[in-house]
């Protein structure tokens, strides 16, 4: 359904750029949603019938073929609806609902009339909540509600490079520059984080060149300072991602400025977790670690400001407890000359007996 000139009236002037680069040039219809959804049906059903036996019966569980065209028909119903302000709210949630159910979600969505639009007027009318901070736990859900929408864009390998193109990341940036702490703000920090790393988790290199062209280093390194483990975890993993690309490490390592701010970061992180442990955040933050002494230059620093704690046992009992981890400790150690390679197999040679060990293992 095509936006009215009433409707048209809703969305920001100030976006108007950015939204013209995102609607197609001739509007598509719900009706062309559900011939797209008749052909995937049909297709589906052909595969099926080339793969199986024709007397086979469906798996215990299995929803119905009708069931999912059901299903199919309500989306396209909320997407539909996302074009009316009257509707929407209810339309975001149940999509969001739906977003793990419906593989082809993202590309409907991306390619649906004004759709996009609507999901970024969303996030932007939320904007003047931020300073002051008067965000409502009602708003943040909202557009939470909107932004899980857009992991989910972000998330599929055919509108992942369209959704950079449109710089629509940077549309979640201001709500990352919040230091608010009360859950509505920690809640619109975290989903729009979940965002970023949808997109890093793919570890595809035009990925990591879009966002070392942007602030998203800073922004992660304040959270992971400043934020709940939650969003710490989240952040450090966005910084994780951006160092096992070589661009992104030469980026960090450049200069002294950026290895310096890494280090200090993930140095305080150490100290912190060492009073307050978290095996999955210090996974992370190890891995990071690593990943930094593979550059000669970082490496040469991290003798001098490597903490004591990752030298020491410190951890090693959380290390053992994540075979990966454990792995990457040792290898930091061995790149700083801390541990030989003899040292380093036979380590991980005596935790792989503790495993097998029945003991142990709990089997007696």
């Amino acid at each position: 359904m095509m936006l009215g000139n009433d409707e048209t009236k809703h969305y920001s002037s100030n976006c108007t750029v950015t939204f013209s680069l995102l609607l197609p040039r001739k509007s598509r219809s719900f009706r062309c949603l559900r011939r797209l959804s008749g052909l995937h049906a049909r297709l589906k059903a052909f595969r099926k019938l080339m793969a199986a036996p024709s007397d086979s019966a469906a798996p215990e569980g299995a929803m119905p073929e009708e069931t999912l065209e059901e299903m199919h028909e309500k989306v396209f119903g909320w997407i539909n609806d996302l074009a009316d302000p009257d509707k929407r709210e209810t339309a975001l949630l149940e999509l969001s609902k739906k977003r793990e159910m419906v593989g082809d979600l993202a590309i409907w969505i991306w390619h649906s009339f004004g759709t996009m639009a609507a999901l970024l007027q969303e996030v932007i009318s939320v904007y003047p909540t931020i300073m002051p901070p008067t965000l409502t736990a009602m708003q943040s859900n909202r557009v939470c509600n909107a932004l899980a929408l857009m992991q989910c864009v972000a998330s599929h390998k055919d509108t992942r490079g369209p959704f950079l193109q449109a710089h629509i990341p940077l549309f979640l940036y201001p709500f990352l520059h919040t230091t608010k702490t009360t859950r509505p703000f920690e809640y619109l920090r975290l989903t729009s984080l979940g965002v970023i790393g949808a997109l890093v988790k793919t570890d595809e290199q035009e990925v990591i060149q879009f966002l070392l062209s942007t602030e998203i280093i800073p922004l992660c390194l304040r959270i992971m300072e400043q934020g709940t483990e939650l969003s710490r975890t989240v952040a450090t993993f966005i910084l994780q991602k951006i160092l096992l690309d070589d661009t992104g490490l030469n980026y960090i390592c450049q200069t002294y400025e950026r290895f310096s701010h890494v280090a200090m970061i993930l140095g305080k992180m150490v100290l912190q977790l060492a009073k307050e442990p978290s095996a999955r955040l210090l996974k992370h933050v190890v891995r990071c670690y690593s990943r930094l002494s593979d550059n000669s230059r970082a490496l040469q620093a991290l003798h001098q400001c490597l903490p004591d704690q990752l030298k020491d046992d410190t951890f090693v009992e959380l290390f053992k407890g994540d075979k990966s981890t454990y792995q990457w400790w040792l290898q930091l150690l061995k790149n700083l000359g801390l541990k030989t390679d003899t040292e380093v197999q036979a380590l991980l040679s005596a935790l792989a007996d503790q495993r097998d060990s029945p003991v142990l293992s709990g089997d007696k």
